[in-house]
């Protein structure tokens, strides 16, 4: 007696194709276009207060050195977590970047309005980053509770 064995659903030739599209469709998957990364407030949080910290130094001068060191380290945070949001959602270099530059931003008009703007967004973005560390990867958990404690020593040179 001969007993037939049914032929395979999927033939050699359609596994091989199968495992070639395997790649793409967990790209397409793991891609974030429905929802957008988690660290884009941060990061735009971060280039507005350097943006600001800037404006405040040149218009008051008794705040220069205190808002120099506020516009380094946000411009810092600024650009790891740009860093870090390219490197999930990498993009064209030709594009612009996903957190573009804030709009020109002009200083309150006295030094102690200045003064208390610098020391709230950094209150903000410590509060903003400390709410977000639980949520994280591991990884990215380490890069967003550097921020915020960066941001909470940034309070004590404002204080």
């Amino acid at each position: 007696m001969l007993v037939k064995i049914p032929s395979p659903i999927l033939g050699r030739r359609g596994a091989l194709r199968l495992l070639a599209l395997t790649p793409a469709a967990a790209l397409a998957a793991c891609s974030s276009d429905a929802e957008p990364d988690r660290l884009l407030p941060l990061a735009k949080a971060a280039k507005a207060d350097a943006r600001l910290a800037d404006a405040i130094g040149e218009t008051h001068t008794g705040l220069a050195g205190r808002a120099r060191a506020v516009s380094a380290a946000r411009t810092a945070h600024a650009r790891a977590l740009q860093r870090e949001i390219d490197r999930v959602n990498p993009r064209d270099p030709d594009d612009p970047p996903s957190v573009p530059a804030p709009p020109k931003q002009q200083a309150p008009g006295s030094a102690d309005a200045a003064a208390e703007q610098l020391r709230a967004g950094a209150r903000e973005a410590q509060e903003q980053a400390a709410k977000l560390v639980p949520e994280l990867p591991t990884h990215r958990a380490g890069l967003v509770g550097s921020v915020a404690a960066s941001c909470a020593s940034l309070q004590e040179v404002l204080a």
